[in-house]
C-alpha cells in the first residue's frame, strides 16, 4: 500500500509535547499513517513529570469530537486549530430556527437521551484515565474499532459535539484566542524544525524494531534538543545582560518573544562532549560581539 503523504516505505511518527517554556515532556512513537487525536490526551495525563498542563494546543490532525469530550470532563482545556472549518457543522439541541443567522452552519441535532442513559459509564471512564488505570489512546481506539458502534463511545463523540460546537463559536468571536493558539503551535513547529535537523544525520530513519527501542530513540532525541535549549537560554541571558549594561537593548518587552530553538550556530555532526564544563558559569565561552553578527556560541 502506499500513502499519499509518506509514500510506499514503513514509517513512524514521534508525536510529542512541548511546554509553554520550550521543555519537551512526552513523545510517543506511533505508525506513520496512524490518526494522532487518540495520542493527545496520552501526553497530558499519561506523562512522568510533574508538569500538569491546563491548556492543550493542538493541530488538526489531533482533533476528534471524542477528544474534546474528554478534555471536558477531565477539567482541561483544548484550543485546536480547525483547518477544515468551513465543513464542521454545529450541534445544537431543539429546533435550529431559534438561530436563524447561524442556519448555514447547523448540522444534525443532538441526541441528549443518549449521553443520559450512559453518563455513569462515561464519568467512570473518565476516571479510569484520570488515575491512571486507562491509556486514553488504547481505549479510544478500542471502543472506536467496534463493527456495531459502541453505545458509550457513541455518548463520548455526542458531549464532543456539544464541547466542539461551543469552541466553533468561540473561536469565530475571540481573536484573542486564535492568536494564542497560533502562537502556541508556531513554537511546536519551531521544535519540529530543530527535530528534523538533528535527526536529519542519522537520514531520518529509525531501524529500530521493538516498541522499547523506538521510545528510546524519541527520547535520546529528546535529550539532545533539550541541551540545545539549555545551551541557548544560558547565552541568551549573557547576551542580553551584554545589552542592558551598554545600553543597547532595543526594547526589554519583546524579551518574552524570543525564542531558544535556534540552531544555526550549532554544529550538529560529530560527537557530543558531555563533560567539557562549556555551560558553567565560571568557564562559560566569550559572546560573539560582531557588529555583523550577534549571538551565543
Amino acid at each position: 500500500m502506499i500513502n499519499a503523504k509518506y509514500g510506499p516505505d514503513p514509517g513512524l511518527k514521534i508525536y510529542s509535547f512541548l511546554s509553554g517554556q520550550y521543555g519537551a515532556f512526552h513523545s510517543s512513537v506511533i505508525g506513520a499513517t496512524v490518526g494522532e487525536a487518540p495520542f493527545v490526551l496520552n501526553g497530558i495525563v499519561g506523562n512522568p513529570t510533574t508538569f500538569d498542563p491546563l491548556i492543550h494546543y493542538a493541530d488538526t490532525g489531533g482533533v476528534s469530537d471524542h477528544v474534546f469530550a474528554l478534555f471536558h470532563l477531565l477539567c482541561l482545556v483544548f484550543v485546536p486549530r480547525l483547518r477544515d472549518f468551513p465543513q464542521r457543522r454545529l450541534g445544537y439541541f431543539g429546533s435550529p430556527k431559534q438561530w436563524p443567522t447561524l442556519a448555514p452552519m447547523m448540522g444534525r441535532p443532538i441526541n441528549e437521551e443518549v449521553i443520559r442513559q450512559h453518563w455513569g459509564d462515561v464519568l467512570r471512564l473518565a476516571a479510569s484515565i484520570r488515575d491512571g488505570s486507562l491509556k486514553p489512546s488504547s481505549i479510544l481506539r478500542k471502543l472506536g474499532a467496534y463493527r456495531q458502534q459502541n453505545q458509550l463511545y457513541l455518548a463520548l463523540g455526542k458531549i464532543g459535539r456539544i464541547e466542539r460546537s461551543l469552541f466553533m463559536l468561540d473561536w469565530i468571536e475571540n481573536r484573542d484566542l486564535r492568536m494564542e493558539c497560533q502562537a502556541g503551535l508556531n513554537k511546536g513547529e519551531s521544535r519540529h524544525s530543530l527535530a528534523r535537523a538533528v535527526f536529519a544525520h542519522s537520514q531520518g530513519h529509525i531501524h529500530d524494531r521493538l516498541d522499547a527501542a523506538q521510545q528510546k530513540r524519541a527520547m535520546a532525541l529528546n535529550l539532545v534538543i533539550a541541551a540545545i535549549i539549555f545551551w541557548n537560554t544560558l547565552y541568551m541571558e549573557k547576551a542580553t545582560d551584554h545589552l542592558g549594561k551598554t545600553g543597547q537593548m532595543p526594547d526589554p518587552g519583546l524579551l518574552p518573544f524570543t525564542s531558544p530553538l535556534g540552531w544555526e550556530h550549532i554544529i550538529l555532526t560529530g560527537n557530543f562532549d558531555w563533560h567539557s564544563g562549556a555551560a558553567e558559569r565560571k568557564i562559560a565561552r566569550p559572546l560573539y560581539l560582531s557588529l555583523s553578527r550577534i549571538w551565543a556560541a
